[in-house]
């Protein structure tokens, strides 16, 4: 089951932003499998994809769409990533874009496709366009909640957030959803995320804001450090809120930009404990670093290691494995002679030897926590930072073993 995270009950609705789904059969039976996202013409909206070179025919698609023209509507599917499908692939992406274009009456350059699942299988887009007339009919702004259940392939909980603040006497929403468990590293990872403000947001700031923000979230994640061939985080300012970013002060600035990054955390966070067989949630911290590049390299080195991951899967205290994963970064900048390791407020390592105060029954009480903090101090510099990862077990292997089948 997942870490210490429930499916979300209720969400607030994005004015300018209206959402609907449906069942299209074409993978999963009995659940919808298809999301329709309507945004308002007057909105900017600015999406990053995955860096894999083996990318699906529908980010491509969205890719070119995206510098084309300014989305009106989204179309999601899962349960079929229609990647590995070549030039039948693109068609199927293209058609389902036109599809969309003629039901809703706007270009097709103006609809972005995003698939997730299955690998090699292509899009049945006939299935996809006998839903378009229903997906119209039922938009509605107060959606969120299907929407996200509809996007999910091998997660066991849907998974979003909502959050409000009041700038300038308006109140000011932020609502996302976004779909991963398994296939996830930085660069997007195996998810999909879709994020919206009614703050008004230039297009110049709104790519500036979401690069950020995705750089403390989305990539700052990993399960399996497997990236995706379909990866996509969008980012929507419908404006319908009659407040412009650029008209707060920069402290109200700062103020909506901690939401933003707040609620992308936590949906980040809540593909990691609902990571494929997890049972722990860690957080791993690389402290006084000289170089955050460099700390984002160490926490990723120990984030990823299989050897460190088993270990808290079997809440076993073996704590020399994380410090052999931070030491194998290839970097002469890493010293790791200054270095000291807590693990949930217990030292175990400092001044280049056990810590005296340190028994392995204390170890392996911290390591039976489901809920891990594994903090580096580098003790060489000011930087931090922050990655999030969960344990490896059995039951990883059963789900990815099984996926196709």
């Amino acid at each position: 089951m997942p870490v210490n995270l429930t499916a979300p009950t209720a969400l607030l609705p994005v004015p300018g932003v209206r959402l609907a789904t449906a069942a299209s059969a074409m993978r999963y039976q009995n659940r919808d499998d298809l999301v329709l996202i309507e945004i308002d013409p007057a909105a900017e909206v600015t999406a990053l994809f995955t860096q894999n070179k083996f990318r699906a025919p529908p980010v491509e698609l969205a890719i070119a769409h995206l510098q084309a023209a300014t989305p009106r509507y989204l179309i999601i599917n899962a349960g079929n990533a229609n990647a590995g499908t070549g030039s039948a692939g693109m068609q199927a992406a293209e058609k389902t874009c036109l599809d969309v274009a003629n039901q809703c009456v706007v270009n097709s350059n103006q609809v972005l496709p995003f698939s997730t699942g299955v690998i090699g299988e292509l899009l049945d887009s006939d299935k996809v366009k006998l839903c378009l007339a229903d997906l119209q009919q039922n938009l509605s702004e107060d959606h969120w909640l299907q929407a996200a259940a509809a996007i999910l392939t091998t997660d066991i909980v849907a998974k979003a957030q909502s959050k409000q603040i009041i700038l300038n006497g308006k109140a000011i929403t932020i609502t996302g959803m976004t779909k991963g468990s398994g296939m996830i590293s930085p660069n997007m990872a195996t998810m999909l995320a879709y994020v919206a403000t009614d703050l008004a947001i230039s297009k110049d700031v709104l790519k500036r804001l979401l690069s950020e923000m995705v750089e403390q979230s989305f990539n700052s994640i990993t399960v399996d450090s497997d990236t995706s061939t379909n990866d996509a985080c969008v980012l929507i300012a419908s404006g319908n809120a009659k407040l412009n970013y650029a008209d707060l002060t920069p402290a109200q600035q700062l103020e909506f930009e901690a939401a933003l990054r707040d609620v992308m955390q936590t949906l980040a966070q809540s593909i990691v404990r609902d990571g494929e067989g997890a049972t722990k949630f860690v957080t791993v911290q690389v402290a006084t670093a000289a170089d955050k590049a460099l700390a984002k390299q160490v926490a990723m080195s120990v984030a990823n290691s299989p050897l460190v991951k088993t270990a808290l899967a079997a809440s076993d205290a073996n704590w020399g494995r994380i410090l052999a994963a931070a030491g194998k970064v290839e970097s002469e900048r890493l010293d790791l002679t200054k270095a000291s390791l807590t693990v949930n407020d217990v030292v175990i390592w400092k001044d280049g030897r056990i810590h005296p105060s340190y028994s392995e029954a204390q170890g392996k009480a911290a390591f039976m926590q489901d809920e891990i903090n594994l903090l580096i101090d580098l003790n060489d510099g000011i930087e931090t930072v922050t990655v999030w990862t969960c344990d490896l077990t059995h039951e990883y292997i059963r789900i990815n073993a099984e996926y196709r089948t």
